[in-house]
C-alpha cells in the first residue's frame, strides 16, 4: 500500500513539476518586478533562500501573525494556515499540540511527547507546557514539513515550528500597538531597539493579552460570581530582552531574558452538545453559557521565565556556535471535564451520569539545553556543520481529582516526578556536483532515557506507587536532491529517517503504560519556482511516509482511560501547495492547499470507545465484559484529510506617503477524527473560519490605524470532545471585533 501511495504521489509531483517548469520558461531571470519578494528562512540552521532548502518549508511574516491574533487569539490561530499544519487543544491557551502531515499527540498531559517541535530562538520547547508562549515581536515563523531529526534532533519525526523573535540591531527603532474589541479584548504590545554603542544593543519586547469573563455559569455553585460572568477571560502578560554584545568582528553573543504570568479559563466542556447520531452542536449548546458544578470555572494559571545565551566566533572558514539554554515553569489549573451537572434532574440539557473534575494542584518544570555547532561559512561548492546537543527536564506534577458541587477538597491526588535526557552528535554536509545540482546529506545519533515515579498521596489505592523507566538509541538520518532548472524554477527530493523517543503514561496510577520508540521513513519531492517575471511564486510537494511502531494515546471511552500504545505501522502520503502572487492594481494573494490521507495499519489494534450514546462505525470486539473498537484503517486522530488557506491584500496610495489598506484571509480544513476509533458523532465535516482587518497608514510618520473582525460569520466548530460519560464537545474562538492603533519608529 505505501508503494503504490508513493507511485501516486511521485505521479502527481512529477506532473506538477512539468507544468511548473513549462510556466518557469517564461521567466528566464526573473526580473524583479512589484510583487513577492525573496524570502530568506534558516530552516537548515544558516540563512538562505527558501528556494534553495530541498524540503517543503513555508514562512509566516510578521504582518500575517499579528493579523490573526488582533482579537486576542493565542498559537491555535496558527492551525491551517500553513499546509497540513493542524493545531488543537483541549488545554485552553498553556498547552497546544501540534501536528503536521497527521502527525501528533492527542495527550493532554504535560508529561507527554509530540513528534512536532517548537524551536524559539534556537532553543527547543521539548514539553507542551512551554509551546503555548504567546508569539509577540516575531520577525518571522517557519514550518518545516517532514521529519528533521539531524539538525533538530528527538521528536520530531513530522516537523519543526521554528519562531524567531526581532533581534537587537544598530538602529534605534521600535513599535507601539494597542487594540482594543469587544468581550472586553484589549492587547497592547510593544518593543523597543536600543544600540548602546556600536558593540552593545539592546531589544526589549512586552506584551498584555487580556479579555474579559463573559461565559456565564447558569448552575451557579459556590465559586461562582455574582455578576454571572464567570467564564472565558485571561490575563496573559510576557516580556522578553535580547541583549547584544559584539566585541570584535569574530565575536558576538545574545543574552535573552523571558518571562510569562499568565492567568485565566481553559477549555469549556459543555456537556451534551451532540446528540447521537449526528455530528452537529445541537440545541443545548450555547456560546455563553455552560452548566458547571465542578472546575472552578476552569480557572488556569502559569508563570515561565527562561534565559539563553547563545555565543559565535567566526574563525574564518568555520563558525563555532554555543547555544546554553533554561526553561522554569509553574502551573495550576482545574476543569468540568463532564461539562454538566450529576445532581441535576434527568430533564435539564445539562444532565451527566457522573461527576468527573480533574485539577493541576501544582506542577513544576525545569528545562536546561546545551548546544556546541561549528559550520562552515562561504557559499563555496562544499558545506558542512557538525555539532553535539544535550537535553534534560524534569516535571514535578501533582494533580487531584474531585467529587461534588462547590469547593471540595479532592479525593484523590497523585504526585509523579518524570526525569528525561537525551544526547546526541550530528552532522550534514552538501556538496555541489554541478552549478545546478547539489546534493545533501545529515545523520544524528541519540540516546534518550526516560524515568517515571508516582505516588498516590490520597483516595483509593493511597499509598500505592508506580515507577518505570524506558530509553532508546536511535540514528536518524536525511539525504536531499536540488536541482536547478533555470533562474526561476528548482525541483527538489528528499529521503529522512525521523524518530520520536520513548513515552510514559501514569494517568491511571498504579497502572503505567508505555510506548516504544516510533520510526518514520518519509519520501517527498518538488518544486519551487518564481513565475511571471517575478510577480508570483509557487510550490508543490508530494510526499509519502511510513511509521513503524507508531505511538498513540487511547484518551477517554466508557472506561475513561489515558494509555499508551503502538500501532505495527501508520501510512500517510499527499500532496502540498502553496504560493502567492501579485495581481496588480494593489491586489496580492497568497494561498496554500494540502491533501492529506493517513491510515492506522495493525488488524489486532483494539481501543475503548464511549458509551451507549454515540455510534461507533469501527467493527465492534467484546473482551471479557468490555467492548472495543478495532481501529485497523482508521485514519490518525486530528489529522484533517484536506486543509486551505487564502489572504487576499489590497493597497491603494492616497499621495504623500499615505494609503489604504484591507485584507481578508480564510482557512478550512475538512474531514478529521478527533479519536482513534470513528463514531458518527466525533467524525468532523468541514471547519472554517475567516478574518477581515482594513485601515489607513502613513508611512513616513510609521502611523497606523485599523479596524478588524475575526471569525466574521461566528462560526461555531468543535475541535475536541469528551466522550466518556456523555456527548460532550468543545468549540473555536467566537466571533471579535475592535479597533487597532499602531506606531512604529
Amino acid at each position: 500500500m505505501l508503494r503504490q501511495a508513493l507511485l501516486a504521489a511521485t505521479v502527481s509531483g512529477i506532473a506538477l513539476l512539468s507544468a511548473g517548469s513549462v510556466l518557469a520558461q517564461t521567466t528566464d531571470t526573473a526580473a524583479e518586478v512589484a510583487g513577492v519578494d525573496d524570502i530568506v528562512v534558516t530552516a537548515q540552521r544558516r540563512s538562505e533562500n527558501i528556494r534553495e532548502v530541498p524540503f517543503a518549508v513555508t514562512a509566516l511574516n510578521t504582518q500575517t501573525l499579528q493579523d490573526v491574533s488582533a482579537g486576542g487569539a493565542d498559537i491555535l490561530s496558527l492551525s491551517a494556515r500553513v499546509p497540513s499544519l493542524q493545531v488543537e487543544s483541549s488545554n485552553g491557551r498553556y498547552a497546544p499540540r501540534f501536528y503536521i502531515r497527521g502527525l501528533g499527540n492527542v495527550d493532554f498531559d504535560f508529561t507527554a511527547s509530540q513528534p512536532v517541535s517548537v524551536v524559539l530562538d534556537n532553543v527547543v520547547l521539548e514539553s507542551v507546557y512551554l509551546k503555548g508562549f504567546p508569539l509577540f515581536d516575531v520577525q518571522q515563523l517557519e514550518v518545516l514539513r517532514g521529519p528533521q531529526g539531524t539538525l533538530f534532533g528527538r521528536n520530531t519525526p513530522a516537523g519543526v515550528v521554528k519562531i524567531d523573535t526581532v533581534k537587537p540591531s544598530d538602529d534605534f527603532t521600535g513599535f507601539g500597538s494597542l487594540t482594543y474589541g469587544n468581550l472586553g479584548s484589549t492587547r497592547a504590545e510593544a518593543a523597543v531597539t536600543l544600540p548602546a554603542s556600536d558593540t552593545l544593543q539592546v531589544r526589549g519586547a512586552i506584551l498584555w493579552n487580556h479579555r474579559d469573563d463573559w461565559v456565564n455559569n447558569a448552575f451557579n455553585p459556590s465559586f461562582a460570581n455574582a455578576d454571572k460572568d464567570d467564564l472565558g477571560g485571561f490575563n496573559d502578560l510576557a516580556a522578553r530582552v535580547h541583549v547584544a554584545w559584539t566585541p570584535t568582528d569574530r565575536l558576538s553573543t545574545l543574552l535573552t531574558l523571558q518571562a510569562r504570568d499568565y492567568d485565566g479559563t481553559g477549555t469549556m466542556n459543555r456537556a451534551n452538545a451532540l446528540t447521537k447520531g449526528s455530528n452537529e452542536l445541537n440545541g443545548n449548546f450555547d456560546r455563553d453559557t455552560v452548566y458547571y458544578d465542578g472546575g472552578r470555572n476552569n480557572f488556569q494559571k502559569q508563570k515561565t521565565t527562561s534565559q539563553s545565551l547563545q555565543v559565535a566566533y567566526d574563525f574564518g572558514p568555520a563558525t563555532l556556535t554555543g547555544i546554553v539554554g533554561s526553561y522554569q515553569g509553574w502551573s495550576q489549573g482545574d476543569g468540568d471535564i463532564d461539562g454538566g451537572v450529576a445532581s441535576a434532574p434527568a430533564t435539564a440539557s445539562y444532565k451527566t451520569p457522573f461527576n468527573s473534575e480533574t485539577g493541576t494542584l501544582s506542577s513544576d518544570l525545569l528545562q536546561n539545553t546545551y548546544e556546541l555547532r561549528l559550520a562552515s561559512n562561504g557559499d563555496g561548492r562544499i558545506g558542512w556543520q557538525v555539532g553535539a546537543f544535550y537535553w534534560d527536564e524534569r516535571i514535578n506534577l501533582v494533580s487531584g481529582t474531585f467529587n461534588g458541587t462547590g469547593n471540595p477538597a479532592p479525593t484523590r491526588v497523585t504526585d509523579i516526578v518524570q526525569k528525561s535526557d537525551s544526547w546526541s552528535v550530528f552532522g550534514q554536509g552538501s556538496y555541489k556536483l554541478t552549478d545546478a545540482l547539489k546534493v545533501t546529506a545529515g545523520v544524528r545519533y541519540t540516546d534518550d532515557n526516560r524515568d517515571y515515579n508516582g505516588r498516590i498521596v490520597l483516595g483509593t489505592g493511597a499509598g500505592g506507587t508506580g515507577a518505570v523507566s524506558v530509553g532508546d538509541e536511535q540514528v536518524s538520518w536525511d539525504v536531499s536532491a536540488l536541482y536547478e532548472v533555470n533562474d526561476s524554477l528548482n525541483l527538489f527530493a528528499r529521503a529522512a529517517k525521523g524518530y520520536r523517543g520513548p513515552s510514559i503514561q501514569g494517568r491511571n496510577l498504579p497502572v503505567l503504560t508505555t510506548a516504544d520508540s516510533e520510526t518514520v521513513m518519509s519520501y517527498e519531492t518538488g518544486l519551487k519556482a518564481r513565475l511571471l517575471d517575478g510577480r508570483a511564486r509557487f510550490n508543490a510537494t508530494a510526499y509519502g511516509y511510513e511509521v513503524s511502531d507508531m505511538q498513540f494515546t487511547a484518551i477517554g471511552g466508557a472506561d475513561n482511560s489515558n494509555r499508551l500504545i503502538n500501532a505495527d505501522k501508520g501510512e500517510g502520503y499527499g500532496l502540498e501547495l502553496d504560493g502567492d502572487i501579485y495581481l496588480g492594481a494593489g491586489f496580492s494573494l497568497s494561498a496554500g492547499a494540502a491533501w492529506n490521507h493517513t491510515e492506522i495499519k495493525d488488524s489486532d489494534l483494539l481501543v475503548a470507545i464511549c458509551g451507549a450514546n454515540c455510534t461507533v462505525t469501527d467493527p465492534i470486539v467484546t473482551v471479557g465484559t468490555t467492548r472495543r473498537a478495532n481501529i485497523d484503517g482508521n485514519p490518525f486522530p486530528q489529522a484533517p484529510e484536506y486543509t486551505a488557506n487564502l489572504t487576499l491584500n489590497y493597497v491603494r496610495s492616497l499621495g504623500n506617503d499615505t494609503e489604504l489598506f484591507a485584507s481578508t484571509d480564510w482557512v478550512m480544513q475538512k474531514d478529521f477524527n478527533l479519536f482513534l476509533y470513528e463514531s458518527v458523532e466525533f467524525m468532523q465535516d468541514t471547519a472554517f473560519e475567516g478574518g477581515l482587518r482594513a485601515g489607513w497608514r502613513d508611512l513616513n510618520r510609521g502611523i497606523e490605524a485599523a479596524a478588524y473582525v475575526r471569525n466574521i460569520t461566528d462560526e461555531e466548530n468543535v475541535i475536541g470532545g469528551i466522550d466518556f460519560n456523555n456527548l460532550t464537545a468543545f468549540v473555536n474562538e467566537p466571533r471579535t471585533y475592535g479597533v487597532q492603533l499602531t506606531k512604529r519608529f
